[in-house]
C-alpha cells in the first residue's frame, strides 16, 4: 500500500494497467451493476443546480426516470447514486451513433453548458474510494466488463495511476498527485547484502 497525505492507495493502482476501450465494452459500466454511479454529497447540490443545463443532453427515457425518481437516489446503506432507467442504465447515459454509452453530463460539459464534468466516481473508475474518518482508501476495482481496458492498458503500458491522472488531480490536487508519482516512480534502494 502507498500512503499519501490522508489517503491509502492500493498497490494495484501502481501495478495494474488500464485504458478504457469503448470500442470493445461499449460503455457497459453505465448499464451494469446494482445501482447508478455513486455520488458524493457535494455532487448532489451540483446536480440540483446544474440539472436544467444538463437536461437537454439526456434521453427522453433518462429525463422521465429522473422526473419519477429524482436527480439521485439513496440506497439501503444511506449512500447516494445516480438514478437509473428500469434498474439498468444510468439515467444520465445516452447512446452515441456507434451504440456506445456516453455520459450526458459530460456531453453537456463538453458543449460548454455546465462546469460539472461528471461524477468523480465515474471519472475515477476503476478506482473506488472508501471513506473513513481519518483517511480515504483508494482501491482498484476489478470488473469483468473492463477486461478489454486491462488488456489495452497492458498493451500500451499505461498503469492505472497514469490513466487516471486528470481525475486524481481533480479529486486530491496537483501536490498529492506529484507525491503519488514520486512515491511510485522513485528508484527503490537495493537491499543490503
Amino acid at each position: 500500500m502507498i500512503v499519501i497525505q490522508n489517503t491509502i492507495v492500493s498497490d494495484d493502482v501502481r501495478d495494474q494497467f488500464f485504458v478504457c476501450n469503448l470500442e470493445r465494452c461499449k460503455g457497459a459500466c453505465c448499464v451494469e451493476g446494482d445501482l447508478g454511479a455513486p455520488l458524493e454529497e457535494a455532487e448532489l447540490r451540483i446536480l440540483e443546480q446544474e440539472y436544467d443545463k444538463i437536461k437537454p443532453f439526456l434521453t427522453h427515457a433518462g429525463r422521465h426516470a429522473i422526473e419519477e425518481q429524482g436527480l439521485y437516489v439513496k440506497d439501503w446503506e444511506g449512500d447516494y447514486s445516480t438514478t437509473t432507467i428500469d434498474n439498468r442504465e444510468c439515467a444520465y447515459a445516452l447512446y452515441d451513433e456507434r451504440g456506445i454509452l456516453k455520459c450526458g453530463i459530460e456531453q453537456a460539459y463538453l458543449a460548454g453548458a455546465t462546469t460539472f464534468k461528471k461524477p468523480i466516481s465515474c471519472h475515477l473508475y476503476p478506482i473506488r474510494i472508501s471513506k473513513y474518518d481519518e483517511f480515504d482508501a483508494l482501491n482498484y476495482d476489478r470488473w469483468e466488463i473492463c477486461n478489454p481496458a486491462c488488456a489495452f492498458g497492458a498493451q500500451l503500458g499505461v498503469p492505472v495511476y497514469k490513466f487516471l491522472r486528470e481525475p486524481l488531480i481533480s479529486k486530491y490536487g496537483e501536490q498529492w498527485y506529484g507525491e503519488l508519482v514520486q512515491e511510485i516512480e522513485q528508484p527503490k534502494p537495493l537491499p543490503a547484502e
